[in-house]
């Protein structure tokens, strides 16, 4: 009778571990990436009879489905607000952005199975993983990457607008980036984590890793990940038997020659995280290894990274409430970055050698890298930013409401504002925007602008009933200051918000202003002299009628004075106004 029990037991065992095996541990190569329909339905298995996991949905995509939201909770308690009362951090972890980079999606289900089935939940930390970001993408299913080591078949970079979504978190073209949005502000995480595949040169590594960058991340937040966090994963992964190696493209293209630190801008998740004070990273593991190394690989990553939290869980929560407290005090914020090439570091790299031989193609020589070559040496890491634009924040903005993806934004981010209780003309600093740049290519659905040069003006502007002041004062100030100020690398006037501000609306009939240009000169000694001096230093002006006219009409009562004028006002001192409750 015992070995009918016995083999019942195991029989049972099995099926309650194995029974929810993913199509990526079903496929007999290995080379299998799970399909959106089947990431669904293999976590509603799961979420049926796991009573520690819930699936939430989300907003929306573009492709018009809900992004889903699988929450691991130890004690069974999935209300944000609560496992914030309880103290418990959250970590976050993104799947699927880029849908040709699936490893994540196929890890996170494992991953997420076994803590359930083991018992391993972390008893201090909730995990949230968005299952699978780029719903649009992967619906768009092929082989679009030639230059990847499978898997066989996979989704396609771009969603169903062709935005690259991990360029898409500040200026929130996508629906996808609204509900990613909407999930980051609910629930907060104190650590976020958003699984990729690399491009560019080959080497020994599967796993390369981006971290916030420490020159503009907070510098308590940025002690702590470089002491701390960031040391303690290279070290479980290089034991797990995944080393890793910071990401970054060589110099002059080859990474024997030096690596060069990403900085992630917030147009990037990682980037608009950090303006949130949370600690955050992108795995990229090494397109040409196999599929399954790199899903391994990714695995072991999640798993060193929910140890640490666990570990970290009380420092953690009291380095988010310092770093926000210090960020609501802030007064000087950093808006772009540029490598600083006189501060050199060295790091250990093990590639294989670059040769060149034949095309087969153009019958030139072509860049190959010899694995029969294995190489370990000290190359230059290039891991130093400095500020190259900042601002002193305001006491507060005031933006129009007319701005209303501003506002819908902001509201999305929870950043607390008030509304004007009445038409208030106020005494404050206005931009006019003196010269900037734009691309002369689209860049995900933009003319980029960039070297923004300003001419600030206190003047007295009237706003009106229900146009919305924005204090400096709150942990989200990062993101105020960094989206408002043009200058910003990823602001929104970098983003074509505001473009419409730079249009002029009304000109003259030079027949007609001839004459008035002509009683302005004789009635205004001033205007005369300025006319005069720029003639002098400038010799087109002197020798060009409509240039001269032109000059003296902009510097008349006539010209429009919202012509490019930045629309956000920025209040210097602070009056006591009327607002609604």
């Amino acid at each position: 009778m015992k070995r009918p029990i016995l083999l019942l037991l195991f029989i049972s065992c099995f099926l309650q571990t194995y029974a929810q095996l993913t199509p990526f541990e079903l496929s007999k190569d290995k080379n299998y990436t799970a399909t959106y329909t089947e990431v669904l339905a293999y976590y509603k298995n799961l979420a049926a009879k796991q009573p520690q996991m819930k699936l939430f949905n989300y907003g929306s995509t573009d492709v018009g489905i809900p992004l889903t939201l699988v929450v691991l909770s130890c004690d069974k308690v999935f209300d944000p607000a609560l496992i914030k009362k309880q103290n418990k951090r959250v970590l976050l972890i993104n799947n699927g952005i880029h849908p040709g980079e699936p490893e994540g999606v196929d890890a996170s289900m494992m991953l997420a199975r076994d803590l359930l089935v083991k018992n391993q939940l972390p008893k201090d930390v909730v995990i949230c993983f968005i299952a699978l970001y780029n719903i649009d993408g992967s619906k768009n299913r092929g082989t679009s990457r030639a230059n990847q080591n499978g898997p066989r078949a996979y989704g396609f970079r771009g969603n169903y607008r062709n935005l690259d979504l991990n360029r898409d978190f500040i200026k929130a073209d996508s629906r996808n980036a609204l509900a990613f949005t909407q999930i980051l502000n609910t629930w907060q995480p104190e650590v976020l984590l958003d699984n990729h595949v690399s491009d560019g040169a080959d080497y020994q590594y599967v796993m390369t890793l981006i971290e916030t960058q420490k020159d503009k991340q907070n510098p308590v937040l940025a002690k702590y990940t470089a002491d701390v966090m960031t040391h303690d994963l290279y070290t479980g992964m290089k034991k797990s038997g995944y080393e890793m190696i910071p990401y970054g493209a060589g110099e002059n293209g080859l990474p024997d020659s030096g690596i060069v630190s990403f900085m992630e801008t917030p147009r990037f998740s990682t980037g608009f995280a950090a303006q949130h004070n949370i600690i955050s990273y992108m795995t990229e593991t090494h397109m040409l290894k196999p599929f399954d190394k790199r899903l391994y690989a990714t695995y072991n990553f999640m798993q060193q990274l929910i140890n640490i939290c666990q570990r970290d869980a009380k420092l953690l929560g009291e380095m988010k409430k310092r770093v926000d407290a210090e960020v609501s005090r802030q007064k000087t914020f950093a808006l772009s970055w540029e490598l600083d090439r006189s501060k050199v570091d060295t790091i250990n790299f093990k590639g294989y050698a670059a040769q060149y031989k034949t095309s087969g193609v153009s019958g030139l020589k072509r860049l190959y890298y010899d694995r029969n070559q294995p190489y370990s040496k000290t190359v230059k890491f290039y891991n130093t930013y400095k500020t190259s634009a900042s601002a002193d924040a305001p006491i507060a903005y005031v933006i129009p409401q007319a701005w209303g993806k501003v506002i819908d934004l902001f509201k999305l981010n929870k950043v607390a504002m008030s509304r004007l209780a009445h038409d208030t003309t106020l005494d404050l600093q206005m931009y006019y925007i003196a010269d900037y740049k734009t691309g002369t290519r689209p860049y995900e659905g933009h003319y980029l602008h960039s070297g923004v040069k300003l001419n600030p003006v206190n003047t007295k502007i009237k706003f009106y009933e229900g146009d919305y002041v924005v204090y400096v004062n709150q942990p989200i100030n990062r993101y105020i200051v960094e989206t408002l100020e043009p200058q910003g690398v990823d602001s929104f006037f970098a983003w074509n918000f505001f473009d419409s501000m730079l249009g002029q609306k009304e000109y003259f009939s030079d027949y007609v202003f001839e004459d008035i240009a002509a009683d302005l000169l004789k009635t205004d000694p001033e205007l005369r002299k300025k006319l005069d001096d720029e003639k002098a230093r400038n010799p087109q002006l002197a020798e060009s009628a409509a240039a001269q006219l032109n000059f003296v009409y902009r510097n008349s009562p006539y010209f429009e004075k919202t012509a490019m004028r930045y629309p956000i006002g920025r209040l210097l001192a602070n009056p006591k106004l009327d607002l609604k409750p």
